[in-house]
């Protein structure tokens, strides 16, 4: 399980206010701004978004290669996905495809895909697999 991922854009106000709009139907909020000159030598600053007390998805002004990362973001529903895929596409995302069944993964698998202002390629998944309750999570 990964703690947490830094991508690096171009335009760090403007990816802030595209991520707090695209993110915001996933309980995603930009949580925290960190300062640099806190950490080691060179430590960039970085804006960081996250959601329910955890910060995982951090920005950074920087060198950008959009075709580098691939971020999925997890939904808790279908209508979470549709929600994101229209709010980042009110922001200014590029759409890659809309929300529906990814039938070349599992049918049911469910995903909208879109670039952010970077290129970076974004998706907003729900499956439902990962989201089932097992008996001991109920204890």
């Amino acid at each position: 399980m990964l703690d947490h991922v830094f991508i690096s854009v171009s335009d760090i106000s403007r990816s802030i206010a595209f991520y707090e709009k695209a993110l915001a139907p996933l309980g995603i909020v930009h949580a925290i701004d960190y300062d640099g000159r806190q950490g080691h030598a060179g430590h960039p600053d970085l804006k960081g978004c996250g959601a329910n007390g955890r910060v995982f998805f951090w920005l950074r002004k920087g060198v950008v290669e959009g075709r580098a990362a691939h971020v999925g973001f997890v939904a808790n529903g279908k209508p979470e996905v549709d929600a994101a895929y229209a709010a980042a596409i009110g922001a200014g995302a590029t759409e890659i495809h809309p929300p529906g069944p990814q039938l070349h993964y599992d049918p049911r698998y469910y995903a909208a895909q879109v670039t952010d202002p970077d290129g970076y390629s974004l998706e907003f998944v729900y499956k439902t697999w990962q989201h089932e309750r097992r008996s001991h999570d109920q204890d």
